[in-house]
């Protein structure tokens, strides 16, 4: 796919309506995706989603999203290709970063129980996220925590300590184990992105 193909802006749109899903954290039949293009096409598509990664990738003004494409078997053993959430990018002159979503309040990562930890999120992105440290120590190398928004079921969240920034967070890397858990975290970022980048009104 050559870098400077551009979606339209309907078809953005399009797709970003196909990805709503008004009941959060459900799986729903609006992310299906139907493919026109003949045999041969469909057949390439299936060979390459069972075995390769496939994406879809759309890029308007700074930002770029891109979207995988998994192969699922219906209850009828039939397979289809779905649209998973998107990785969602940004562009920052000649450097391209994962978007990041910056709460407007922090949220305390809980444990396992449910009870609050040291470790408040202020931003956070599908590959990082930056903690503030309410312990007077230093930040752990490691943590394995939830991540619990308001609405959403509790997302499982593992993390490597990077850095400390000027502002004093601390910077992890983000490394899911769970495939689900890694969507769904997609998902609510999309979900605050399209908020926060609103669809005109036509």
């Amino acid at each position: 796919m050559q870098r400077d193909t551009l979606l339209t802006q309907d078809e953005l749109d399009f797709i970003q309506n196909m990805q709503h899903n008004p009941k959060l954290n459900v799986r729903d039949a609006s992310r299906g995706l139907l493919v026109n293009g003949g045999v041969q096409i469909q057949e390439l598509l299936t060979r390459l989603a069972a075995h390769e990664q496939v994406t879809i990738q759309a890029q308007f003004e700074n930002q770029q999203m891109t979207f995988p494409l998994h192969l699922v078997e219906d209850e009828f053993h039939a397979m289809h290709l779905e649209l998973g959430a998107p990785s969602i990018y940004e562009e920052q002159g000649p450097q391209v970063r994962p978007w990041r979503l910056n709460l407007p309040e922090p949220l305390p990562l809980q444990t396992e129980k449910g009870s609050q930890s040291a470790l408040w999120v202020h931003e956070i992105s599908f590959k990082g996220i930056l903690l503030e440290n309410r312990k007077a120590t230093k930040p752990p190398k490691y943590f394995a925590l939830w991540f619990a928004p308001m609405g959403y079921a509790p997302i499982a969240l593992r993390g490597t300590f990077e850095r400390l920034t000027e502002q004093g967070l601390a910077a992890y890397r983000l490394s899911q184990r769970n495939k689900e858990d890694t969507e769904r975290l997609r998902q609510y970022i999309l979900q605050q992105h399209l908020l926060v980048h609103p669809a005109p009104l036509d």
